[in-house]
């Protein structure tokens, strides 16, 4: 039943997704960041249990980084069409994985399971607490320099996820996961031989 668990806490967070969303939608600010710190706990959680006790598998290295990714990119495009953040900031975040995706296509049939590395990790943990105050600013209607700590904080997640698209491919690249040949072999077909 153990092994099973770090899984179990990835399903339950897309189950929450919906919950979250309803809470926004309806303006019920403090259930939505109730709800949404119990899935950021129940992330918390499944890396530490399968990590402690060697209970990592591929679903977990799959799974994962999608419900932090439909968690956060669902969250934000609420918040935008509640009005409560720009419209920029989620077209960023779309952009970058939608670079990730292409990149995973790119590596299909090579037999690599991409997983989250800290830097991932460390955008989306920005985004979260950036969340958080979008969240709790809407409910209490904070005034002065807190009307701002949200909007530094997403201008940070931004910066830590360019940074860590970046090092993504670095990363892909170095380790061979993206081969040279490749990229010549793709180089040579856009050449136009002429007559």
């Amino acid at each position: 039943m153990l092994k099973h668990i770090p899984n179990i806490l990835t399903i339950i967070r897309f189950i929450l997704i919906p919950v979250i969303l309803y809470f926004i939608f309806t303006g019920n600010y403090i259930l939505a960041f109730i709800f949404f710190t119990l899935s950021g706990i129940t992330d918390i959680l499944d890396g530490a249990i399968a990590r402690k006790f060697n209970l990592i598998s591929t679903f977990g290295k799959l799974m994962d980084p999608l419900a932090d990714k439909l968690t956060q990119i669902s969250v934000l495009a609420t918040l935008v069409f509640k009005d409560i953040i720009p419209f920029w900031i989620l077209i960023i975040v779309i952009l970058k994985e939608f670079i990730m995706i292409m990149g995973a296509s790119f590596l299909y049939g090579k037999d690599v399971v991409v997983y989250s590395k800290w830097f991932g990790k460390l955008a989306t943990v920005l985004f979260y607490f950036a969340i958080v105050f979008s969240l709790i600013n809407k409910q209490f209607g904070f005034t002065g320099i807190w009307t701002h700590i949200d909007m530094i904080l997403y201008c940070i997640a931004i910066f830590a996820t360019i940074f860590s698209l970046i090092m993504y491919v670095k990363y892909l690249y170095k380790d061979g996961f993206i081969d040279k040949s490749d990229l010549k072999k793709e180089k040579q077909q856009v050449v136009i031989k002429r007559k």
